[in-house]
């Protein structure tokens, strides 16, 4: 692995994610679906403020101290892993493919959803269920944009849930109720993946 095939597989990976984000924020309404596969595979696009698989965070009132805090936390994680990426490629030669493919795909996803808060409320006009988002608009500034998700699940309906469970499904009651995006699952697999698979290197 060399500079060039890493950030052409970076490049890739974030590309990928901001056409589907864009396609969906420009062509769908606002909590809108389409089937993909009928009773388990959807396209339903919501928003958030910034958090991973269709969680909302907010500060409460006035300025969203929280949506910025997470916003600078993913730059911060963005330089460290660009940092631990050099060191990897100029200081060891022993790095398994498979550990930079994994830290490509957590900086492409980091990069991704940075991307959504920083850029698209100056961009883009709001979504709303009635309407259709276009370029050219700007609802929001810069870093206080929201996040695009789209993936859904819909496994089964679980009814009365208990309480202490009750984070495992949505408002439809339906388990694994989460909505996630390209850059939320590049990260969810690397990290998998870098933990069952590539532990031994990682731990030293």
């Amino acid at each position: 692995m060399n500079y060039k095939k890493l950030s052409l597989l970076i490049l890739i990976l974030l590309a990928a994610d901001q056409v589907l984000k864009i396609w969906v924020k420009t062509h769908m309404h606002l909590d809108e679906a389409i089937v993909i596969f009928p009773d388990w595979f959807q396209l339903r696009f919501i928003e958030n403020n910034g958090a991973a698989f269709g969680m909302h965070i907010t500060s409460g009132s006035g300025f969203d101290w929280g949506k910025l805090l997470l916003g600078l936390f993913r730059i911060a994680m963005v330089g460290a892993l660009g940092f631990l990426l050099h060191h990897l490629l100029e200081k060891r030669p022993d790095t398994p493919k498979g550990v930079f493919v994994g830290l490509a795909l957590i900086l492409a996803g980091a990069l991704g959803n940075i991307v959504d808060s920083a850029c698209y409320g100056l961009i883009f006009s709001e979504s709303t269920p009635a309407t259709v988002a276009h370029f050219g608009g700007h609802y929001a500034g810069f870093m206080m944009g929201k996040v695009v998700d789209m993936f859904y699940f819909p496994l089964f309906q679980w009814n009365d849930v208990p309480r202490v469970l009750s984070f495992l499904v949505d408002s439809r009651n339906y388990f694994f109720g989460a909505i996630f995006n390209l850059a939320d699952a590049y990260i969810s697999v690397a990290v998998v993946y870098l933990l069952l698979f590539q532990y031994r290197f990682i731990s030293k």
